[in-house]
């Protein structure tokens, strides 16, 4: 029997896309024996990840967990190929199980997926690499973000499939007095409304209000006003921006007269973080072209 070691498991890992633990028990089973250990994958179904690992997982699911103390809450977004595999039960059990392995992570999406699987063996990636095979769909663990508070962390899921899952999820920590955990959850629902760029104006990022100056500054040249009203009107057209993408600037979706963070204030609250997941930001799906393809096939 060959020694089975660790650049044999990732040898064969690379070949069949399975996950570490299926590809060392692969070899145990094949006695090291490398195209034993292919067809033993192939028949358990395990090598069949790696043919679907090209294809676009855009749809999918997020959720958003908070712990039992209810300082420390994870989102975590997993996709898939179709809206069909995100109501899959067995998928979104396993996305619970995977957002309670993230609140005992340190937040990074690299811990998570090397992270122990919550049921079965090996890793969270492990286990996303045999759903794969099982399912049959293309799957990614795109990324997770934790939120801390001494106060409280209260989640929002818009829209939610079923408990704790949905399209967007939020997760607002807050420091103060009160019901912060009540308070977090309508400052959750706002952030859900209106995404914003940041939490304060210290934490955008300095490239986007860069560009956003130098924009505003083009178009008040193209005035032809001079440049100590250009700096004026600088100054104000910032801070309309500040108020549309920057979250204690916001006015209030549940009462527009107050800012957010004024309703904070208001109830002895302040902001510590927040974060928001909307399923699929920024993957490019592919748009297949049936049209194109009938008239390909036409010609054959």
């Amino acid at each position: 029997m060959a020694e089975i070691t660790a650049a044999l498991v990732k040898s064969l890992r690379e070949k069949t896309g399975a996950g570490m633990m299926d590809a060392k028990k692969a070899l145990v089973e094949s006695e090291g024996d490398m195209e034993a250990a292919v067809d033993w994958l192939r028949a358990k179904g395990l090598s069949k990840a790696a043919k679907k690992s090209g294809r676009t997982a855009a749809d999918g699911l997020v959720a958003a967990l908070v712990s039992e103390d209810g300082k420390t809450g994870a989102l975590v977004e997993l996709n898939a190929e179709t809206d069909f595999v995100a109501r899959n039960a067995q998928f979104q059990a396993a996305l619970k199980g995977i957002a309670a392995v993230a609140l005992e992570t340190d937040g990074t999406l690299e811990a998570l997926k090397a992270a122990p699987a919550p049921e079965g063996e090996g890793t969270v990636e492990d286990m996303i690499t045999r759903m794969i095979a099982t399912i049959g769909e293309n799957m990614s663990l795109r990324r997770t973000q934790q939120i801390k508070a001494d106060g409280a962390v209260a989640s929002y899921i818009h829209n939610a499939e079923t408990e704790g899952l949905g399209k967007v999820g939020v997760l607002v920590g807050l420091n103060g007095e009160g019901d912060l955990a009540e308070l977090g959850r309508k400052v959750a629902m706002h952030v859900a409304a209106t995404a914003p760029a940041a939490a304060s104006v210290d934490e955008l990022d300095p490239a986007l209000v860069e560009r956003e100056k130098t924009v505003l500054t083009e178009e008040a040249r193209a005035s032809g006003k001079p440049d100590n009203v250009i700096e004026k009107m600088i100054i104000g057209r910032m801070n309309k921006f500040y108020k549309e993408v920057v979250l204690v600037e916001q006015p209030f979706v549940m009462d527009p007269d107050k800012t957010v963070g004024k309703f904070l204030e208001d109830n002895g609250a302040s902001l510590v973080g927040f974060a928001r997941f909307a399923l699929g930001e920024g993957i490019e799906k592919e748009e297949d072209d049936f049209a194109a393809e009938v008239a390909s096939l036409s010609k054959g």
